[in-house]
């Protein structure tokens, strides 16, 4: 199956035949073809064949990913009708640990890089040693299957242990980044009541050394449910154990049991696995409870069949343990693959620093935020000129939508023959519904393709289904990575209202977007900062695509305001440090915008900030700002990076006109 080329507009980059002789997914379909007879011409025709028949291809994607399982199902999908409530792979028994450890060898799985310049490797064989000696560890703390085990750690191979030991068990494992501050900890971490918490005594982010030792101590006054912490030590700070109450180091922890055989607990396809959370920033976060098969299947997909994932390849995403790309990334030790894992800032000492792992590292699959590739543009860093990248075959990009600007840069200059595959979907469904393709063209602005089995469609106002028009991304059958459900949501009236209060039976995402011509996708914003003015519905993601291209602004918000009966376009602008908002560049903007989109995307006022609130896990919080300039509060403040930057759009003059 060839590339599809329909327009004489020219893509940025086509699949040679090579690329796509050699594909996991040309294997993928000679497979379809030796056991079912099927051949598809086009990319299109075989996606529809994934969503109408799913028990074919489901059960094609176990097969190819080779899941390990101990019994094979009785049903692959029952109540097919109902979403939520189908049913997967019912009676198959498994375990997603010992899926990621079939690999025990002594090739490399993890090369691990922190900020300080530190560097680590840990082979297979290592991995699974110190997997077994961790679950040894906890089976002794009478850890069982069910109890939960949180993790207050940066992005390092203790983590991956930790996490694959809990699930080794039959345990749930949920994670949060070292930089929540106390309450955000608790909003999570207080809802699920872990037996277990692993924690580091420090991190290191953008030159400074960070001590986390307070914060654990009062985070495990306050969870009474805390039986042990585990302490990672990172930083190396004087860790006084007598101040937090059962306390052991790592090592310790471990040590007795390095010699321990690693049995895995087989456990239903729908077992819980993870626990994840919404970004919290309207409300106490929803935790959001995930499958070990329904993770496992869905990431082996999306890794071999989209991402082209293989053993020799070397897989990095920068992602904290917060969001997440981390447990869509640790999930290539499914495929064999070598992971590097980095923690600290990405811009520090300089923009290029994850380019140099890169280079070091020959990283052959490179995943960052849109954001990060943003910045890199404004940093007017040049890669093709300083940096060896010849391995380099995909770079992934997600988080927020990429702009036409970004999508050039790339290709311009870090490497003009790279699959760059901008990703779409969410922490709802830890994968994508949207994503990359390696036997597709890239067009500018555009994602590929909807994914392999997920029903994607877009649906306007009245539920009907339109192609080429903005609307609701919805998804109308069910998949296996669907949440099982929401913790403490016994009637399951929070999950119900999450996704499918839009459309009754139908999942609704929350994204703005439309199908192109080319069927691939544009993600035009979250639905819910759509911008109505004069009931003309704009996605934010429009007018940012224009904004980014100018030299001066660093980075936009952008929000609308009620005003006089109406909503009015609000645009606040970061700019470049010595740049000011003069009238010539507010005149800029305006024709940028007007030229490039309609007169309704243009903003009734154009405000300079210092600074932009967002998350944690880097997103900008729309929502938040637009309450702020309503005058109301902003709940769970400490679901943000930067809350301080709030205070930046309050009480603006600007805005009384």
């Amino acid at each position: 199956m060839g590339p599809d080329i329909e327009s004489c507009k020219n893509p940025l980059w086509v699949p040679d035949e090579c690329t796509i002789q050699q594909s996991n997914l040309s294997a993928f379909q000679e497979k379809l073809k030796t056991d079912l007879g099927l051949e598809f011409d086009r990319y299109q025709t075989l996606h529809k064949w994934s969503v109408t028949h799913p028990e074919q291809f489901w059960t094609q994607v176990w097969e190819f990913g080779e899941v390990r399982c101990s019994k094979k199902w009785d049903t692959v999908l029952q109540n097919p009708d109902q979403f939520p409530g189908a049913k997967w792979f019912s009676g198959a028994r498994l375990n997603f640990a010992e899926n990621l450890l079939r690999d025990r060898s002594d090739r490399i799985a993890i090369v691990s890089r922190l900020e300080n310049g530190s560097r680590r490797t840990v082979s297979y064989s290592e991995l699974y040693k110190k997997v077994a000696a961790c679950a040894e560890g906890l089976r002794n703390l009478g850890v069982t299957r069910g109890d939960r085990i949180a993790g207050f750690m940066p992005n390092i191979p203790e983590t991956i242990v930790a996490m694959l030991a809990t699930s080794s068990i039959g345990a749930v494992w949920s994670s949060c980044s070292p930089d929540f501050g106390i309450n955000g900890v608790m909003d999570r971490f207080g809802q699920i009541t872990p037996k277990v918490l692993f924690a580091c005594d420090g991190y290191f982010y953008n030159g400074k050394t960070l001590n986390s030792l307070p914060k654990l101590k009062e985070i495990c006054g306050r969870i009474e449910s805390i039986e042990k912490l585990v302490l990672v030590p990172v930083t190396n700070q004087n860790i006084l154990m007598t101040e937090i109450p059962n306390t052991t180091l790592f090592e310790d922890f471990s040590a007795n049991h390095f010699e321990s055989e690693l049995c895995f607990e087989q456990l239903p396809f729908d077992h819980p696995l993870y626990i994840m959370y919404s970004s919290g920033t309207t409300g106490v976060p929803k935790c959001i409870v995930h499958s070990a098969g329904g993770s496992l299947i869905q990431h082996l997909k999306e890794h071999q069949l989209h991402t082209n994932l293989k053993p020799e390849d070397v897989l990095f995403f920068f992602t904290t343990c917060g969001w997440m790309m981390w447990n869509w990334l640790v999930t290539g030790l499914a495929s064999k693959a070598t992971l590097v894992l980095y923690d600290g800032s990405p811009f520090y000492p300089q923009p290029e620093s994850l380019m140099d792992i890169a280079e070091r590292e020959a990283i052959s699959i490179f995943g960052v935020s849109a954001k990060y590739i943003a910045a890199l543009k404004k940093s007017g860093a040049r890669f093709t000129q300083t940096h060896d990248l010849r391995g380099l075959h995909t770079i992934l990009s997600t988080g927020s939508p990429l702009s036409d600007d970004s999508f050039r840069y790339v290709y311009d200059e870090i490497k003009s023959d790279v699959a760059l595959a901008s990703i779409s979907g969410g922490t709802d469904i830890l994968s994508a519904f949207v994503l990359g393709h390696p036997h597709l063209p890239v067009w500018e602005g555009e994602i590929q393709c909807k994914a392999l089995g997920m029903a994607v469609e877009i649906w306007n106002e009245n539920g009907t289904s339109v192609t080429m028009q903005k609307g609701e991304l919805v998804c109308t059958k069910p998949f296996p990575s669907a949440p099982i459900y929401f913790w403490n949501d016994d009637t399951n009236e929070k999950y119900l209202s999450a996704y499918f209060d839009t459309f009754p039976g139908i999942w609704a995402q929350g994204d703005y977007a439309e199908i192109t011509e080319h069927e691939g996708l544009v993600i035009y914003g979250r639905s819910d900062a759509v911008l109505n003015p004069g009931g003309v519905r704009i996605g934010t993601a429009e007018i940012y695509r224009q904004v980014e291209k100018l030299d001066e602004v660093m980075e936009s918000i952008c929000v609308g305001q009620d005003w006089e009966g109406d909503v009015r376009v609000i645009l606040f602008v970061v700019l470049q440090p010595k740049c000011r908002l003069s009238k010539e560049l507010k005149a800029n903007i305006i024709d940028t915008i007007r030229r490039e989109t309609t007169p309704r995307h243009v903003p009734a006022k154009i405000i300079a900030v210092q600074d932009i609130p967002r998350t944690i896990s880097g997103k900008i919080v729309e929502l938040a700002v637009r309450k702020i300039i309503h005058n109301q509060s902003v709940n769970n403040t400490d679901a943000l990076a930067n809350p301080e930057a709030l205070q930046l759009f309050k009480n603006l003059v600007e805005l009384e006109s």
